[in-house]
């Protein structure tokens, strides 16, 4: 029984051992786990660094890229719409005086009424803003810039032509009645271009020569002949006559009167 006694502690104290071999290896699994975890700040400063791609930069450039091309700047220049819209040729239609807004009404009409859309594409009364000069005030007023004219933008056929030349009030085409001549690119251009500008001009009946009466200013009540017209700025200059000498005196037309 001693022996037995004897021996039996001996295999406690084996066991003992293998539980703290097995409480270390746990340790180290967690100083392994505390190494892993340590290490994870520096994978996420990897993940900052996309933030300097230069992805944004590119879809900048990408749109700064389009430059405006000859083709864009020419259709602001042509009109309001597209040039797109005029397919046609440009061809000028002689009228009734005074008629030229009843006359693209009426031809308005005619096309959209005969389905004629496939050849006859716009119709057109050139007019621009002018400065006239009335009772000594300035008066913006939308004038026709060729009376007795009217604009049409066309594909010329048997048909169109008689649309046309058939509607009330038109006497005919520019060049022969039956052979339309077109109106030349860049006439078109400088007709549009005109009807595009916003400042109005002046427009007032006095031409150099004329006698007028100056009616404001420091020289008020004098008289004298106009000897230069300057319509851009409204501006004219006046021979007055001061101590026996013929001076030039610049003045607006609200200024004078023709006498």
């Amino acid at each position: 029984m001693s022996d037995e006694q004897n021996i039996q502690p001996e295999e406690n104290m084996e066991e003992t051992p293998q539980v703290e071999e097995t409480s270390s290896d746990a340790i180290e699994a967690e100083v392994e786990a505390d190494d892993l975890t340590v290490e994870t700040p520096a994978e996420s400063d990897a993940v900052e660094a996309p933030e300097d791609t230069p992805a944004p930069v590119e879809e900048e450039t990408g749109i700064e890229e389009e430059p405006a091309t000859d083709d864009d700047d020419m259709e602001s220049i042509l009109h309001p719409q597209t040039a797109s819209k005029w397919p046609g040729k440009w061809y000028v239609l002689h009228t009734y005086s005074g008629y030229e807004d009843a006359v693209a009404e009426a031809l308005k009409q005619r096309i959209e009424s005969l389905d004629m859309q496939d050849k006859i594409f716009d119709v057109m009364v050139p007019k621009e803003n002018q400065i006239e000069i009335k009772a000594g005030k300035r008066k913006i007023v939308e004038k026709k810039m060729f009376p007795g004219y009217v604009m049409v933008n066309m594909d010329v056929t048997h048909d169109s032509w008689f649309v046309v030349r058939n509607t009330p009030n038109v006497t005919g085409f520019i060049g022969t009645d039956t052979d339309p001549v077109p109106v030349d690119e860049s006439e078109i251009k400088s007709i549009l271009k005109r009807m595009e500008i916003e400042e109005p001009k002046y427009n007032i009946d006095l031409n150099v020569g004329d006698l007028v009466h100056i009616k404001d200013g420091p020289f008020k009540n004098y008289d004298g002949s106009i000897s230069e017209v300057d319509a851009e700025r409204g501006k004219i200059k006046v021979l007055v006559s001061i101590f026996g000498r013929e001076t030039p005196v610049e003045l607006d037309f609200l200024q004078v009167t023709k006498v």
